[in-house]
């Protein structure tokens, strides 16, 4: 079975709460574990958290989350149009951070990769990311 939802959001703290619900409602579907649901809302958390504070850090600008089903596998896409970054791989190096003064980690990419099956990081054309990522989710009883 394949299903899509494609939600368009501001780049606002308070809606990586909002995103964090979305996919958690979506997984629903899954009949997923607490374990499987908090491991996909920790790394879409920390993927719109990367939106809000690097992709637009003086404005506020526009975040897309396109999940995905298809059987098993759960896929999540999160896109910006922000300023982007010149090294990816250097990015997603743990403890790697443009924001050291804010006291900030340099562990979102990791975080991500750890939680997710698959962690994919690339330009959007000329401006902003794509970060596609997914998990297969194994519940045998699946709706």
């Amino acid at each position: 079975m394949k299903n899509q939802i494609e939600i368009k959001f501001k780049s606002l703290p308070e809606n990586e709460a909002f995103a964090r619900t979305c996919v958690a409602a979506f997984c629903l579907q899954f009949n997923p574990t607490l374990d499987e649901i908090g491991d996909i809302k920790t790394a879409v958390s920390e993927a719109v958290t990367n939106c809000v504070v690097h992709a637009y850090p003086n404005k506020v600008g526009e975040i897309v989350m396109l999940l995905r089903r298809e059987q098993d596998k759960l896929h999540i896409v999160i896109k910006d149009n922000g300023v982007g970054i010149a090294d990816i791989e250097q990015a997603m190096s743990p403890f790697y951070t443009t924001k050291p003064e804010e006291e900030r980690s340099g562990m979102g990419f990791t975080v991500m990769d750890s939680f997710m099956d698959s962690l994919i990081v690339k330009h959007n054309g000329n401006k902003g990311l794509i970060v596609e990522m997914s998990k297969r989710i194994e519940n045998k009883q699946a709706v």
